[in-house]
């Protein structure tokens, strides 16, 4: 009878499955388990799942059984680090997980030692463990090594569905079995088969032999022949239908630095997953494996030299490829510019200190979407290349592109390269119904010939397993499906730049938006609120204790210890919201030590200034400095709990002394129990607690079109998927307005501040916002605590202002994006909310009004409505998530012509880093400038101590599209010896203006 190609491929699965069962010559359990010192039998449960346990136990390896043709068998009930100490010598280590619970032996006489979790790779408790097998195993080789090249060929066939060579794939399959001489006897038979799942399914089944015999010599042979026969087989056909395609393989293991576990576990991951990639390399000299995160191998420093003088070993050989050249892999949205850069300069460094070498490619397969910066300063830290997988999880429109150039927003340009593996993305497997989708999927291959794909259990480490190295092997010799071997990324990079050199590669210019994990820009919001204000800590500790030194005080110390700190809670799972609570629970301990590390350090920097000032006759002196290049208005809050908001300028980066006594308010104040005016607003509460009027007396306009600050509370914010990562677009088909606050009064009236406080509750949660307007405000400030006790619920506050433009400023790390107010396309729709970092604005040319804001992210602006996301409360993975009380500012601009002549940055700049002041006695009146930056107006990023050498590196950047000359004047007995790149070494630049749009220029200064 004719069968069908399906009908056959039905048989053939059931044929090859059969010889699974006698892939073990023989067993033999170990028994005399210890967990914790106390007896623990094969099948008990363990007596406790608290923490890190510790099993033991000892195996010998019978006289008869080949060593080479042995393995160890475990599965202890949770993941482990296993090692084996053997009595002639030697010891070597393994992860267990659910993935890799076989390990090859290197003597008979081993004991076996484990630092065990009652947990599996994505976190997952397990609630019940038990010691589940324990066993030394004599493997069959032939049977293993056939059984593995059917199953291969199934896939093959299943994945190149009607292809030519179907039927001759089949045909050779079949001729193999056919050839076996495989034994039947029914007690020996009936008992290696019980385990299968249709045997398991039998109401009851005879009595079973405890060890069923396996093949004799003669039926081993039969195999071994029926494996050489159809490798060659497999080889006949590969003349006649060539590989199609190609795939460079990277082994890897995707750790999240934290995620569904706590730091702590990564640490314990990272050894195992580690010593599993290093155990493949021993035994495969083919074998490539890469891992990124300079973190993790600084963190191998202290918990394991030992592993990572192996890894450098192997690092030298070229079979372990360090990657990435960051300190971690951040989210790259929410970081300011100066974070990326240390990203980037503290990763290289450390890459180059310990492997000798910096990398040239950006490794971020699994961030939330790309800023538009990060090309420019990869460029600057030597990074060329960049990769990713993420772009294709948007869920409304396809990334058009995998082989691109992706520009920046100053016009830099890295060749970036995406592969679409339906089979678990960046942890894709060895087989050939995984490279046959990916090499289908890969558009670029009428341009260049091969494509990456990242192969290895990953997410919760693990990396790549034996049998996907056997793998490879094997599928060297099957026909038509694409070729794939292990490599490194660099060379497919390298490759790849020939062909872009060669032929026109297309652009994708500016940001890289996810249409997906839309709220990982909200969730969370204490953590991201703490962790701006540890970057802006210590930026300021910096520009502080450089300024000091300038004016004659001790060289500053870096701060690269926290710094360190502040970029691992970049991470692309902690600083999106999108872990469990013990991790933000480190994160908040951990960044909470950041900013009072930084705030002594500011505070030690400001002692040096004031000491360094000329003395004079002022007893009640007040010290201001300004950390920026902006001129700012004098406005600040005293220890003593006194605000000030004077008519005086603090100019640039500079150290003012005034006389406290002559301070006066700028004068104009006024305030009622619903209105706030001074020389420049004029604001109106209405009854509903919104701002119901905002006039621009400059120019007389009305800056709302309705009331603005409108609360709204979205109880649909329900995902249908990743519940602390997504905000579906229906939610706000259901909104609920606070417009019945519980209190409106007047709570301040001094001639320097005066503050509305409007009291509103929703169900379990109240907010209560202080409407502040200083006496010299451009401003209005809308102080705010939220006591959220609300699951599943979005607070968003919404300002529809009296503004028309189809785009709208959406400020980002070293610039701007403009972003448009319509839904014309699906690309415009599904942007509903977007990252901004200080501030939104929608301008015309003569008028504009900006929504700013000191710790949130997640905006929208849509027709003339600017919106911005205050809090949620998702379930998953933290049930708890921004459960309580929490603090933040946010504030209404209105300002004449578009946001960059409105200094609607330099305003948010302000919001974010106000002025710092300090009080003393015995000085003189002056003004101190210890360096000035004239030309195209600029922002300032970094002042710090330089990397190598004495001096310091001023860092700036160009923030709203303009170009021009730019001169930076130095103080006295200082000097700018060069320009030089983020890596704080010459810089490589075109000739042309001083500065370009968007450009970050940076520039060493030593002491003359």
């Amino acid at each position: 009878m004719q069968l069908t190609i399906a009908q056959r491929l039905d048989r053939l699965k059931v044929r090859t499955a059969e010889l699974s069962h006698w892939r073990e010559r023989a067993v033999l359990p170990i028994h005399h388990w210890t967990f914790e010192g106390e007896d623990i039998a094969i099948g008990e449960a363990w007596p406790h799942r608290k923490g890190v346990v510790h099993f033991a136990s000892q195996g010998n390896v019978p006289a008869d059984w080949p060593l080479e043709e042995t393995c160890l068998q475990l599965d202890l009930g949770g993941e482990s680090l296993i090692t084996l100490a053997y009595e002639g010598g030697g010891s070597e280590s393994f992860g267990l997980d659910p993935y890799h619970q076989e390990f090859p032996l290197k003597d008979r006489s081993l004991s076996i030692t484990t630092d065990s979790v009652a947990r599996f790779p994505f976190g997952e408790p397990n609630r019940q463990p038990k010691l589940n097998r324990a066993r030394l195993a004599w493997l069959d080789i032939p049977v293993h090594r056939l059984n593995l090249l059917l199953r291969q060929i199934v896939e093959a066939i299943e994945a190149l569905d009607d292809h030519d060579v179907v039927p001759h794939l089949l045909d050779a399959a079949e001729t193999a079995l056919r050839s076996l001489d495989w034994p039947s006897a029914t007690a020996p038979y009936v008992s290696r088969t019980a385990n299968a799942e249709w045997q398991q399914k039998i109401w009851e089944l005879p009595e079973l032999v405890e060890s069923p015999q396996g093949l004799t010599e003669n039926e081993r042979a039969t195999v071994a022949a029926a494996y050489d026969g159809l490798l060659a087989r497999m080889k006949t056909l590969q003349e006649r239908y060539p590989q199609n395609g190609e795939l460079l393989l990277t082994g890897h293991a995707h750790i999240d630095l934290a995620w569904l576990w706590p730091y702590d576990e990564t640490r314990r991951k990272m050894r195992r997953t580690f010593h599993t990639a290093l155990s493949l390399m021993d035994r495969s000299p083919d074998f490539r494996f890469n891992q990124s995160t300079a973190h993790y191998y600084a963190q191998m420093e202290a918990d394991d030299p030992q592993l990572l003088a192996r890894i450098k070993e192997k690092v030298a050989d070229g079979s372990w490829e360090v990657i990435g050249g960051m300190w971690v892999e951040p989210d790259t949205n929410m970081p300011t510019g100066e974070s990326l850069v240390r990203q980037i300069l503290y990763g290289q460094r450390y890459f180059e200190k310990t492997f000798g070498a910096r990398h040239t490619v950006c490794w971020l397969p699994d961030c939330f979407g790309f800023s538009g910066a990060l090309p420019q300063l990869l460029r600057q830290g030597g990074i060329e290349s960049f990769f990713t997988i993420k772009v294709n999880w948007s869920e409304t429109n396809r990334f058009p592109y995998d082989l691109f150039w992706w520009e920046g927003l100053d016009g830099s340009r890295v060749l970036a390269h995406t592969f679409d593996n339906p089979m678990q993305g960046y942890n894709g497997f060895v087989q050939p119904d995984c490279f046959m989708p990916t090499w289908k999927n890969f558009r670029a291959k009428t341009l260049h010939d091969s494509s990456l794909l990242a192969v290895g259990y990953g997410d919760g480490g693990g990396g790549v397993t034996p049998e996907m190295v056997e793998r490879e092997a094997q599928l060297r010799n099957f026909p038509a499906i694409p070729k794939a071997r292990w490599g490194k990324v660099a060379d497919f990079f390298t490759s790849a730049h020939r062909t872009a050199k060669e032929k026109h590669v297309p652009t994708w210019s500016g940001e890289i938006y996810l249409e997906l994990h839309r709220a990982t820009l909200t969730s969370q919001s204490g953590v991201k609120r703490l962790h701006r204000r540890a970057e802006r800590a210590l930026i300021t500790a910096e520009t502080l204790a450089s300024i000091a030194h300038m004016i004659g005080g001790a060289a500053p110390q870096s701060l690269e210890a926290d710094w360190r700190v502040t970029l691992k809670n970049e991470f692309h799972d902690i600083l999106p919201g999108s872990s469990i609570r013990e991790v933000y629970q480190d994160a908040e301990r951990e960044l909470s030590t950041v900013i009072d590390h930084a705030r002594t350090a500011q505070k030690d920097a400001v002692d040096a200034i004031v000491s360094a000032l000329p003395k004079g006759g002022v007893a009640d002196a007040l010290v201001v400095v300004n950390p920026s290049l902006d001129a700012r208005p004098l406005r600040a809050l005293l220890a003593d709990g006194t605000v000030l908001s004077t008519g005086d300028i603090v100019s640039p980066l500079s150290i003012h002394v005034f006389d406290r006594a002559a301070l006066k308010p700028a004068g104009g104040l006024h305030a009622e129990v619903n209105r706030l005016e001074n020389e420049h607003l004029a604001v109106t509460i209405g009854a509903d607690g919104a701002v119901q009027s905002l006039v621009h007396k400059a120019t007389g306009r009305e800056a709302l079109a309705e009331p603005a600050n409108q609360l709204w509370v979205y109880p649909l914010d329900k995902p249908r998927n990743w519940d602390a990562w997504d905000i579906d677009a229906d939610y706000p088909e259901k909104g609920v307005r606070l417009d019945k606050p519980e209190s409106i009064e007047l709570v301040e009236n001094s001639p320097y501040r005066a503050a509305i406080k409007v009291v509103h509750r929703y169900r379990d949660s109240s907010i209560v916002q202080h409407y502040v307007l200083t006496a010299n405000a451009k401003r209005l400030d809308i102080e705010t605590e939220i006591d959220w006790h609300d699951r599943r619920t979005l607070l968003r506050s919404l300002s529809p202002v009296a503004t028309r433009a189809r785009t709208a400023t959406f400020e980002c790390a070293y610039g701007v994006v403009s972003r448009l107010t319509h839904t014309n396309t699906s690309w415009d729709a599904a942007m509903f909310e977007a990252v901004a970092h200080r501030f939104i604005d929608l301008s015309e040319p003569d008028f504009g009004v900006a929504l700013l804001n000191d710790a949130k992210y997640g905006h929208s602006a849509r027709g003339n409505v600017l919106g911005m996301s205050l809090v949620r409360g998702p379930i998953y993975p933290d049930p708890m998530a921004d459960e309580g009380v929490q603090r933040f500012t946010y504030a209404l601009l209105p300002h004449t012509g578009e946001w960059h002549s409105g200094r609607v940055r330099e305003e948010a700049d302000d919001l974010n880093q106000p002025l710092i002041v300090a009080t003393a006695a015995g000085l003189a009146e002056t003004t101190l400038a210890p360096i000035a930056v004239t030309g195209t107006p600029v922002a300032l990023s970094a002042i710090k101590p330089a990397e190598d050498g004495d001096g310091l590196v001023l860092r700036v950047y160009e923030p709203a599209g303009r170009r021009g000359g730019l001169a930076v004047i130095p103080a006295n007995g200082w000097t700018i010896s060069e320009a030089v790149n983020l890596m704080e070494e010459p810089a490589q630049r075109d000739a042309g203006p001083d500065i370009l749009p968007f450009e970050v220029r940076s520039w060493k200064m030593i002491r003359a």
